[in-house]
């Protein structure tokens, strides 16, 4: 699908009074530059923005500038920075990739322009009822906020000569730990995935997993996280470095895994271990399993702050992210991998063919294999678990 399909798709968009107006915005988009502040620790993700700014320049005359971060909250920090000097216009940030704690802050402290995710062309393509995955942040309503542009799982990743039956559950790796000392770890839950670990054992071993989905109390963190941290102390021992250190973030234990230092990594992303393989960075052992009950999976969302100077090319590069070619291709494991945000029942013959010819790889598990999809906690619960983690073990 080139650009006379893409020019179907919009004109076909257009003829609906929702989206009246998306011309005004593709004019007023050409010729701007558009700061796209996302995580820049991933190449593959890299190249992919890249892709997506000479695409979105050569068809809409729109420009993408990646401003690489290392936490989504530097570009939070500078927008409320901005509020607070009074700049309301001409906004540094034109486009963030958020989602969680961040998105909750920015929405709470009116942060965000918007809303404006229903109104793109392509969401048409998107399941956003109410409670769909691509309407709800971490149990918060995206509210039209944000809009949807790639899926996550959270997995682990286990070299099969080393590891031929994972643990089955959370509470099976305090099991498979003693017997297997130093040989797996996690990043520091300063990073999310760190924080994303603790998360995965909490929907396990908490008392009422419900009480997660609400914002998190002291009545509720004590009586939901006292299993989880019994679990922790005994898990904890045999870790890599017996639990005194721990890799700085997911790329740091991935290449522990290649070099042989641990046998059980983990990731936010199912296709890494294939895409890894492919490059030659893991053995053509790794294999991808997740927990009999399921992982934590969410919606990597795209939101433009409430003083984006460029705002109408960060809708135009929204919806670009949403075109059934671009998630293609994003899906596809030999660029990104990344499962697409797209409802395949709302996709036209064309397009769900485009999905079912995409590559695949022994180290890249199908939907099935990854089992249900466990919901976020509520993001105030990510906030307590990685200040407690840290008043227990590094204070």
């Amino acid at each position: 699908m080139h650009r006379r399909s893409l020019l179907a798709l919009a004109l076909a968009a257009l003829a609906t009074p929702a989206m009246a107006d998306w011309t005004e915005t593709l004019q007023a988009a050409r010729g701007q530059t558009v700061y796209w502040n996302a995580w820049g620790g991933d190449q593959r993700t890299n190249d992919f923005i890249r892709w997506v700014g000479q695409q979105t320049e050569e068809r809409f005359g729109v420009e993408v500038v990646h401003v690489k971060l290392t936490d989504t909250a530097e570009a939070v920090t500078r927008v409320l920075s901005e509020k607070s000097a009074g700049r309301t216009e001409g906004g540094s940030v034109d486009l963030i990739w958020i989602n969680g704690p961040n998105f909750l802050s920015m929405k709470e402290q009116e942060l965000l322009h918007g809303p404006f995710a229903g109104d793109l062309p392509n969401a048409r393509f998107l399941d956003l009822s109410e409670g769909a995955p691509a309407a709800l942040d971490f149990t918060t309503p995206v509210d039209g906020m944000e809009s949807a542009w790639r899926l996550a799982r959270f997995v682990f990743i286990r070299d099969a000569d080393r590891v031929p039956e994972p643990p089955a559950d959370m509470a099976g790796f305090v099991d498979w730990a003693a017997a297997n000392p130093g040989r797996m770890t996690h990043p520091d839950p300063a990073n999310f995935m760190g924080a994303t670990f603790l998360k995965q054992a909490l929907l396990e071993l908490a008392p009422d997993p419900q009480a997660l989905q609400a914002p998190v109390t002291d009545a509720a963190y004590a009586a939901q996280t006292a299993p989880l941290w019994d679990w922790y102390d005994a898990l904890r021992p045999n870790l890599w470095r017996e639990g005194e250190a721990f890799p700085e973030n997911e790329s740091v234990q991935q290449q522990l895994l290649a070099d042989g230092e641990i046998d059980i990594a983990m990731s936010f992303d199912p296709a890494a271990a294939a895409a890894q393989v492919e490059q030659g960075l893991l053995p053509e052992t790794a294999r991808v399993f997740v927990p009999d009950a399921g992982s934590i999976g969410n919606v990597s969302f795209v939101a433009i702050p409430f003083n984006a100077a460029n705002r109408e090319g960060a809708e135009v590069v929204a919806d670009f992210l949403l075109a059934p070619e671009t998630q293609a291709r994003m899906q596809n494991i030999e660029v990104l991998g990344s499962f697409s945000v797209l409802d395949p029942e709302r996709l036209d013959a064309e397009a769900q063919a485009r999905f079912e010819a995409l590559p695949t790889a022994p180290a890249l598990p199908t939907l099935a294999e990854l089992g249900p999809t466990l919901p976020e906690p509520h993001a105030s619960w990510m906030t307590r678990l990685t200040e407690d983690w840290a008043d227990r073990h590094t204070r």
